[in-house]
């Protein structure tokens, strides 16, 4: 089942492949109404992608994704309807901006001492000098020939607890939760079927936390159940997308492709701050 909505969408702006202009076509093809772009720590891709959907009838909410957490638990929050030229939220992400630069050199330096060097140059190269982040990494690993997929790249080198990984600096959730809200907008936690649900849940309920990614790739049947079930408790709005970072190893595009139903939009617009 697919929906006319995608709350999770990448782009060159961080981590995609497609160019908000790519993304804005293919969703305006597809048919869908609503369009979330969530970049990680850059709110660029969402402005350009809602200036290129004026006048069409796909309405583009500007997003963003961060990272909070820290070694011990990594989360990530999704912020919708944010004004993305705020000036407080700016100043966070681009703090968040420069202290990815440092850690993924510091992941690029631990690979080669494990024995596979990858061209700096080539890592700023395929992030178009956006925001950086392990996905660059780990195509500059598939392009050295270390490794045959990006996902094998994040499993035996990149991912959390593997030899070439450095933690996130912790950043305090409930910060961030302040922060979305000052600029207008409404968060809810992203794939926590994957990341896992975090410890104090009610604690951030408490703190505003307004919606839980229900629908997404990663999420077995079992943990929509569970989810939609965690949701209701905390009187969560139930969100979901496709993560959409470009197409997959099979050429498959997922937008649009969660059963996400089309009331959530204005269930979260109910929600931000008047």
């Amino acid at each position: 089942m697919s929906s006319r909505l995608d709350l999770h969408v990448h782009t060159t702006a961080s981590d995609g492949l497609w160019s908000p202009a790519q993304v804005v076509h293919e969703a305006l093809a597809r048919g869908l109404r609503y369009l979330a772009i969530t970049d990680h720590e850059t709110t660029r891709g969402a402005m350009e992608a809602v200036a290129l959907a004026r006048g069409t009838p796909l309405e583009v909410i500007p997003g963003v994704e961060i990272s909070v957490g820290g070694a011990e638990e990594e989360l990530d929050l999704l912020g919708y309807f944010v004004d993305p030229t705020h000036p407080d939220l700016l100043r966070l992400l681009e703090g968040m901006r420069a202290e990815r630069v440092g850690r993924i050199q510091a992941m690029a330096e631990r690979l080669a001492r494990l024995g596979m060097p990858v061209p700096w140059e080539r890592v700023l190269e395929l992030a178009r000098g956006d925001v950086l982040g392990r996905p660059h990494l780990a195509r500059a690993m598939v392009e050295q020939g270390y490794v045959a997929d990006e996902a094998e790249a994040f499993r035996r080198w990149l991912g959390r607890g593997r030899p070439a990984y450095i933690p996130r600096r912790p950043v305090d959730p409930r910060e961030v939760l302040e922060i979305i809200r000052a600029a207008g907008g409404v968060a809810a936690l992203a794939h926590p079927g994957r990341s896992g649900l975090p410890r104090d849940l009610e604690g951030l309920w408490r703190a505003g936390l307004v919606g839980l990614e229900v629908f997404h790739p990663d999420h077995s049947p079992a943990d929509v159940t569970r989810l939609m079930t965690i949701a209701r408790i905390y009187d969560l709005v139930p969100t979901g997308g496709s993560d959409f970072h470009g197409p997959g190893p099979d050429g498959r595009i997922l937008l649009g492709a969660m059963p996400v139903p089309e009331h959530t939009v204005e269930r979260l617009r109910e929600r931000c701050p008047r």
